[in-house]
C-alpha cells in the first residue's frame, strides 16, 4: 500500500511536536520532512528527549520539507501561512495557525493586526472543524485548523445553536493548560508565576473571540455574540469550557440530552456523558475525544453546556489529522485511537 507523504512545518513547537508523535504511528503516512526556523540542522530528539533512538529525524529548511510532499502541515505563528499556502498549491496544505479561520478579513485585520496577504485563497480555503465541515473539508486543499478554545466551545453547543434552543448571547468560562500558550515561556506562563495560581488572562481581548464569535453564528444562521473569559490552568494540558446560554424553549433536561445523544451519535470523537456527571479533563488528556456534559439550572433557567478536549490533540493536531485523513479518503480515526490515560 502507498503512503501519503507529509511534511510538517514547525516541527520543533509544541503543536508540531504532537503531530509528529501522533503521525509516527499512522498506518497510512510517511513522515517525510520536518521543518523548523530555531532548530535547523539539529535532530529533533535533541529539542525533544523524549524522541530518543526515534530515526534521527533532522529539521530542514521549509522549503526542502514542502518539495514533493502529498501532505504539509503548517504550526506557525499568524501572518505567515498564506504564503507556505501559495507555495504548497496543488498539495494538502493544513494550517495549524489563525490566518485561515476566518472569513472575515476586518475581523482578521482588528485582531491580528494584518490584511489577508493572498485574498484568492480564502475563497477555497475550508474552516476544518471536523464536526460542522465534512463534507467540505472531503475535497478540499487548504484547511483552516480551528483553535483551541473555539473547538471545545464550538462542539458544546452546535446541537443547541442549530435548533435555536438559546438565545445569541452567550458566556464561555474557559480554562487551559499551559501549552495552550506555546513553547516560548513568559512571564505567564513561567513555573513560579503559574504554579499554585489560577488566573483569568487577556479578559475581553483574547484572539479566540472573533473565531468563535463567527462560528457559532454560522451554526446559529444569526448573529452570536460570546463573553469570553480564558484563564490559565497549573496542568500542562486540556481545556474545560463552561458554557452559560438562556433557554429561551424552556428544554428540560433530559430532552436536551436526548437531542445532544442523537445529534452526535455518529461522532466517534464526541462523548456525551450520562446526566449527573461533569466533564473533566483528566479523562479526555492525550486523546482526540470531546467530551460533553449537559445541565440545567431551573432557578435562571439556564443551560450549562461543559465541554472538554485536550488543547494539543482535537484543539491542534489531532482535529488537523482527522482532517487530513477526510481529505485523503483515510478511516477518519486512523493514527486517533488513543485511549485516554486512567492516571
Amino acid at each position: 500500500m502507498d503512503k501519503k507523504k507529509v511534511s510538517i512545518l514547525g516541527a520543533a513547537g509544541y503543536a508540531g511536536v504532537e503531530l509528529f508523535r501522533l503521525l509516527y504511528s499512522h498506518p497510512r503516512i510517511n513522515i517525510y520532512k520536518l521543518s523548523s526556523v530555531s532548530f535547523e540542522g539539529q535532530e529533533l530528539s535533541s529539542v525533544y528527549k523524549n524522541l530518543g533512538n526515534i530515526n534521527n529525524y533532522k529539521l530542514v529548511s521549509q522549503d526542502e520539507a514542502i518539495e514533493s510532499a502529498d501532505v504539509v502541515f503548517a504550526a506557525l505563528p499568524h501572518g505567515l501561512s498564506e504564503a507556505v499556502a501559495q507555495q504548497c498549491k496543488g498539495k494538502i496544505f493544513i494550517d495549524l495557525g489563525a490566518d485561515f479561520r476566518l472569513n472575515d478579513e476586518a475581523g482578521y485585520k482588528k485582531w491580528y493586526g494584518n490584511d489577508f496577504a493572498e485574498k484568492s485563497l480564502h475563497e477555497y480555503s475550508v474552516y476544518g472543524l471536523t464536526e460542522l465541515n465534512r463534507e467540505k473539508i472531503r475535497g478540499a486543499k487548504i484547511i483552516g485548523n480551528p483553535g483551541c478554545y473555539p473547538t471545545s466551545i464550538a462542539l458544546g453547543l452546535y446541537p443547541l445553536l442549530k435548533n435555536k434552543i438559546i438565545g445569541a448571547s452567550i458566556i464561555a468560562d474557559c480554562k487551559s493548560g499551559v501549552t495552550g500558550a506555546g513553547r516560548a515561556v513568559t512571564q505567564t506562563t513561567h513555573f513560579t508565576n503559574c504554579n499554585e495560581a489560577f488566573a483569568p488572562y487577556k479578559l475581553a481581548m483574547h484572539r479566540h473571540t472573533p473565531e468563535i464569535e463567527e462560528t457559532l453564528s454560522y451554526m446559529y444562521s444569526g448573529e452570536v455574540r460570546v463573553t469570553f473569559v480564558p484563564h490559565l490552568l497549573p496542568v500542562n494540558r486540556g481545556i474545560l469550557s463552561t458554557i452559560y446560554c438562556d433557554n429561551i424553549k424552556n428544554y428540560s433536561l433530559s430532552q436536551i440530552y436526548n437531542l445532544y445523544t442523537d445529534f452526535y451519535k455518529d461522532e466517534f470523537f464526541v462523548r456525551v456523558l450520562p446526566l449527573g456527571g461533569a466533564a473533566n479533563i483528566s479523562n479526555i488528556t492525550h486523546s482526540n475525544f470531546c467530551d460533553i456534559s449537559l445541565h440545567v439550572d431551573e432557578h435562571t433557567n439556564r443551560i450549562i453546556v461543559v465541554s472538554a478536549i485536550d488543547n494539543m490533540i482535537k484543539g491542534a493536531a489531532g482535529q488537523a489529522i482527522q482532517n487530513m485523513n477526510i481529505c485523503l479518503g483515510f478511516d477518519e480515526k486512523a493514527g486517533l485511537e488513543l485511549l485516554p490515560p486512567a492516571f
